[in-house]
């Protein structure tokens, strides 16, 4: 409806330039927004104070120019002016009623739209380093990422999900070096464990497989491996500096192909529980794109190569240095070290480059809120590049903190002491996960209600939202023990009937949604949805609470019947985009 007042806001616009009323190169977006008191209408444009100043016109006069020009519409019932000049218009209830009849037809698809245009979109989200399994703070990166790119999909944009599979660089050298020690008590050897090295009881489970499928073949002596290394912390040293001193004497010790063994065990072991995690959680990829790739194939070279030629690449102190702060970051960044290693930025800068290369149209990156300061590096990467910055779109979402009680509980992947997403799915399930994970803004902060997520009460309010769907599930079901059955095409022809101010409110509830989608995937704001799913369900309890739906009145049942099996038909379309499943019992 919104785009049919649209067109007729647009005809009008014409038509005063036609009559010398406007500048014939007069452009204004239009601004069509639904009121909030029935008594001002159904929806209110303010067209006549965006033009006011330039048609050089009194604000309210000018209103009643446009008011004059519109079009006739069988779905406008009349048109008003309000205020300082705002154009309400009010609708023909009929006209109103016809969204149940589209909900009817187009089914699960309703909502959907092509405003997209079929332009690509990568959506690059989660991307843990795969040195444990994702924990709860991961989660809500994962509903969030999933939800904004199928949003994305819904508003007609060709989505790419992606994971950048952080496999390269230190971190999974200290997980290797972990696996190794720990396999090497398998092996019965004794030797203290690093204050930095991995403890989680997963490292363990990995280095008892390798002792049981591949026996002594990384097997060697306590003495070889702790002759020569420095203190670790509790001996007064530092605990960086002896991690990084074990993680040398593996690779010498072991030589280059065990080593590569002993590292790729370990990182497949976890990436394919963090594959299995996110399945489990109903958040799916169409790539994994390996970070170790980028070294070998050479693309960070190539990378490196691109933004000397630019001009933006120095040495100093016998590194090198990507001059970022002439692109607006607030320092230069490290590519290369002294020891001529590349930095994680320096693989990341390959990584948008090969994005750029593939031709997406908008690049979207879900990052942990922690990440804010790498922005700007990034960006000014893209720049030097070649590319267009603006393609790119950071989205922040910060860690949901878990508490049990009062208690916060910690989540320290080298510690092993944290609480994974696959506990907490088995705690309070993936449909109440999920919900719970987008209900705020991807940057505020959230604590995570454990018993709220898993009560059954209207407190809770993916059970909330859920119940209204069984709810009108539950009343087809009486139908049928009846041995009434639903006459379709005779509900739609007496929608009329439907004028209780409960009935008036879910229909305009009803045609709100595909806006809401579209709102939602272009403001990648999930919590969109979340509301508005909240509040249709708020208004169908109340209708359930104060009307009766089965009555002797064919027309008029049928009619109802017609108006709530469009809710729930929404109320599933919505989960859906959630990841949410609308059960038909509870």
């Amino acid at each position: 409806m919104k785009k049919r007042l649209e067109i007729l806001l647009r005809s009008a616009l014409e038509r005063l330039k036609t009559a010398g009323d406007l500048p014939a190169d007069q452009e204004v977006p239009l601004q069509i927004e639904r009121t909030r008191d029935p008594a001002h209408g159904d929806f209110a444009a303010n067209t006549a104070l965006l033009l006011a100043k330039t048609a050089r016109c009194n604000p309210r006069q000018l209103a009643e120019k446009i008011r004059a020009a519109l079009p006739e519409d069988p779905a406008v019932v009349r048109t008003e002016i309000a205020g300082p000049g705002f154009i309400n218009f009010f609708l023909d209830r009929t006209a109103q009623h016809r969204v149940i009849a589209e909900v009817h037809a187009q089914g699960p698809g309703f909502g959907r739209s092509s405003i997209g245009g079929g332009r690509r979109v990568q959506v690059e989200f989660v991307s843990a380093n795969p040195t444990g399994p994702l924990h709860v703070g991961h989660g809500r990166g994962a509903a969030y990422g999933a939800v904004v790119a199928d949003l994305l999909e819904a508003a007609g944009f060709d989505v790419h999900r992606e994971y950048y599979v952080n496999d390269a660089g230190r971190q999974m050298d200290i997980l290797a070096a972990s696996v190794w020690l720990r396999y090497l008590e398998d092996c019965g050897e004794v030797l203290p464990f690093p204050a930095n090295g991995y403890r989680g009881e997963y490292v363990r489970d990995i280095a008892s497989d390798l002792h049981r499928t591949q026996g002594e073949r990384y097997r060697a002596s306590a003495d070889a491996v702790l002759t020569g290394l420095p203190p670790d912390e509790l001996q007064g040293g530092d605990k960086e500096e002896y991690i990084d001193a074990v993680v040398r004497k593996a690779k010498n010790i072991l030589g280059p192909e065990r080593y590569r063994e002993v590292f790729t065990a370990g990182l497949d072991s976890i990436l394919d529980d963090i594959r299995d995690d996110l399945g489990e959680f109903g958040t799916h990829y169409q790539e994994w794109f390996s970070e170790l790739s980028l070294t070998e194939t050479g693309a960070v070279e190539r990378a490196l190569e691109k933004l000397k030629a630019s001009g933006y690449v120095y040495e100093k102190d016998g590194a090198q240095w990507f001059a970022s702060t002439r692109l607006g970051d607030e320092k230069d960044r490290v590519l290369v070290r002294e020891n001529g290693q590349t930095t994680y930025f320096a693989s990341d800068v390959a990584y948008h480059l090969n994005k750029l290369e593939r031709g997406f149209d908008r690049i979207v990156n879900v990052w942990g809120a922690d990440h804010h300061g790498y922005i700007p590096r990034v960006k000014a990467a893209i720049q030097a590049l070649g590319g267009d910055a603006s393609k790119l779109e950071v989205l922040l979402v910060q860690f949901a903190v878990l508490y049990r009680g009062a208690e916060r509980v910690q989540m320290s992947t080298r510690s092993g002491e944290f609480v994974t997403l696959r506990q907490l799915r088995n705690e309070v399930g993936k449909d109440a996960a999920r919900f719970f994970y987008v209900m705020r803004k991807s940057d505020q902060h959230m604590d995570f209600d454990l018993k709220l997520a898993t009560s059954r009460t209207n407190e809770n309010p993916v059970y909330y939202v859920q119940y209204a769907h069984a709810r009108v599930c539950s009343v087809f079901r009486q139908l049928d023990e009846k041995g009434w059955a639903r006459d379709l095409g005779r509900g739609m022809r007496h929608l009329e009937r439907l004028c209780e101010p409960y009935e008036l409110t879910l229909v305009a509830s009803l045609s709100r949604y595909p806006e809401v989608v579209e709102q939602a995937a272009l403001q990648y704001a999930p919590h969109h949805l979340v509301h508005y799913l909240r509040d249709l369900a708020a208004e169908f309890h109340g209708y359930y609470n104060s009307c009766q739906f089965l009555v002797e009145d064919g027309d008029l049942r049928d009619a109802r019947l017609n108006l709530i099996d469009a809710v729930r038909q929404v109320i599933a379309n919505g989960l859906g985009l959630l990841g949410v499943s609308a059960p038909e019992t509870m």
